[in-house]
């Protein structure tokens, strides 16, 4: 895995994201809530660091991403927070190869131990694609549960 001080780079800026996650996680389901988002990122000390606030105006609440990159070992630390509870949560670390982003780390859901996975992919100056994903049996498995499409703002 490779990673450099410009990979989060393209995120500058206000983006509108198209939403989808699991309605109910850990049991199989297929069934997804759909809805929209805006996000405005920027980047912070000559792009070590970076941060996005996401509005998602139907649900009445925000989150918050911070990124900072380890420059001694090239990566990433991704950290979220939301208004619903404003803990901010273990981070997922990782980096970048062939244009894919995948960052892993080790939290818990509904009080149970999970592993975290975020992608990144399809990266380009108007769009990208990012998956989170929870593994309930240490990675040998994963469950997609939140998708986001962004498209620039005009």
């Amino acid at each position: 895995m490779t990673s450099a001080l410009h990979d989060f780079d393209f995120l500058a800026g206000t983006w509108n994201m198209r939403n989808r996650r699991l309605k109910q996680r850990h049991v199989g389901s297929t069934d997804w809530h759909e809805f929209p988002g805006r996000s405005e990122a920027r980047l912070l000390l000559g792009g070590v660091m970076n941060v996005d606030e996401n509005v998602f105006p139907t649900l009445g609440w925000s989150g918050s991403t911070l990124r900072t990159l380890d420059v001694n070992t090239n990566r990433w630390s991704i950290y979220w927070v939301n208004s619903r509870d404003g803990i901010l949560q273990p981070p997922v670390v990782g980096g970048f190869k062939d244009g894919v982003g995948e960052f892993f780390g080790d939290d818990t859901d509904e009080g149970r131990p999970i592993r975290v996975r975020f992608r990144w992919s399809d990266i380009s100056a108007r769009s990208a694609h990012w998956e989170q994903a929870f593994s309930t049996d240490g990675g040998r498995s994963w469950e997609t549960n939140w998708i986001i499409d962004l498209t620039r703002a005009p």
